[in-house]
């Protein structure tokens, strides 16, 4: 009766897990990417105040990043807010102060919308990352090169 037992327990839930890992997989939104070379990929974002942008995804990045032509127009528009100063270190080993604004909404591949994500600010046009700061707001999240796409678990609503 125990083999018996154990037989239907396994068949439940081979019949059970996989409905329940589609049903997690249903509710993330999945973000296409663009490889631009072999281990560079970017995701399209918005920012309320700024427009449309492009991120290049780094898991290895504490903070997002955006730069200060973007930040002028996030400020002037009231969307986003200065937090403090962060020493930096840089990928090259140098250490920099950079200040840090909250920026008050990022929508990603046009329909996740992560509020009040903390960047860090480097200077005039440099290439802005999409880091920890935003990513641990979607988490749990799934970074996949084949095909390359983001999926993210925590997006808020899109709404006027």
């Amino acid at each position: 009766m125990g083999g018996l037992l154990k037989k239907l327990f396994a068949g439940i839930l081979v019949g059970v897990l996989p409905v329940a890992v589609m049903a997690e997989a249903t509710l993330m939104k999945i973000i296409p990417m663009n490889q631009k070379s072999l281990a560079t990929y970017y995701v399209d974002a918005h920012l309320a105040g700024s427009g449309d942008a492009e991120f290049m995804v780094d898991t290895g990045a504490g903070y997002t990043t955006i730069n200060e032509r973007t930040l002028e127009r996030l400020v002037e528009t009231k969307n986003a807010s200065y937090v403090g100063e962060l020493t930096g270190v840089m990928a090259d080993g140098s250490h920099h102060r950079l200040p840090i604004y909250r920026i008050k909404r990022l929508v990603l591949g046009g329909d996740c919308v992560l509020t009040d994500v903390e960047a860090a600010v480097f200077p005039r046009d440099t290439r802005m990352l999409l880091g920890l700061t935003a990513l641990e707001k979607a988490a749990p999240f799934v970074f996949s090169t084949n095909p390359p796409t983001l999926g993210l678990s925590n997006c808020g609503a899109l709404s006027g």
